[in-house]
């Protein structure tokens, strides 16, 4: 290929660069960014080289214009059945365990803190890392055949990857001990009822296709910031939440999206957002 230098200034390109994945598939259709685990004989087990996907795979999604929405499913009978027994099992050293736990919560914060929505669709059996994967999705959708659950008690250890601490923030601390505590695997229907899951499908693809779109359809300034609002207020004290809602919802105002959002409503039209 050519590098030398013409007369003609070309626009400079943007497209984004997307690595070479082993183990997942990245595909973005109509805004929705589908992230699918590609180890079905493995469970799609979160191997080290699997998490260091899934942080590469989460800054292509925080750069990629196209994306409105992120859904991480799996392929096979598992989600995520969990972290890779085999390479926990050599963990014998404080500091090194330490490591390794500090080194996944660092994955799962970097879908946590993605600025736009996030799907998990639970396809299969959900159990440890896979769950604490899940934790870290925004929303959770699950087919009415998924397993979910924390069993790490039962190999002699504790959730690694946030479960501790997001699993009661989510269900509160009562249920989150119950589940902990136990080890044992919940049904989709169970899970929906302690409020682990937003919703149960047949076909779970499809459900978490639908709940995408609509979300995609909404002002992706507002998602943000809305994301934004919701995170950082949960474990303040009510007053200096509101705050925040307050500081937000105030940026909010300033943009185009609003702007369109209230002009299309009052024209009663739909909305054109270019999340700006």
């Amino acid at each position: 290929m050519s590098h030398e230098h013409d007369d003609h200034h070309e626009a400079p390109s943007f497209a984004l660069e997307i690595p070479e994945f082993e183990y997942l598939r990245y595909e973005v259709d109509e805004g929705i960014a589908w992230v699918t685990f590609t180890r079905p004989k493995a469970l799609n087990a979160l191997a080290a080289d699997v998490l260091r996907e899934i942080a590469e795979v989460s800054e292509v999604i925080a750069e990629d214009p196209e994306v409105r929405v992120a859904v991480f499913t799996g392929e096979g009978k598992a989600f995520v059945a969990g972290a890779d027994i085999g390479e926990i099992s050599e963990l014998k050293e404080v500091f090194v365990a330490r490591e390794y736990s500090l080194g996944g919560q660092e994955v799962m914060n970097h879908i946590a803190a993605l600025p736009l929505p996030t799907i998990a669709a639970i396809n299969g059996y959900a159990l440890g890392g896979g769950l604490e994967l899940a934790l870290a999705c925004d929303l959770r959708v699950a087919s009415n055949k998924a397993k979910l659950g924390l069993p790490e008690v039962g190999l002699g250890l504790i959730p690694g990857f946030g479960g501790t601490q997001r699993l009661p923030r989510l269900i509160g601390a009562g249920r989150a001990y119950d589940l902990i505590l136990t080890a044992r695997h919940v049904p989709a229907e169970e899970a929906l009822q302690l409020g682990l899951l937003n919703r149960v499908a047949d076909d779970v693809i499809a459900a978490a296709r639908k709940l995408a779109q609509q979300i995609a359809k909404n002002s992706p300034v507002a998602l943000a910031l809305a994301k934004e609002s919701l995170a950082r207020g949960v474990d303040v004290p009510l007053p200096e939440a509101l705050e925040i809602e307050a500081d937000l919802f105030g940026m909010a105002c300033t943009t185009k999206d609003m702007r369109e959002g209230t002009s299309a409503f009052l024209e009663k039209r739909a909305p054109e957002f270019k999340g700006e």
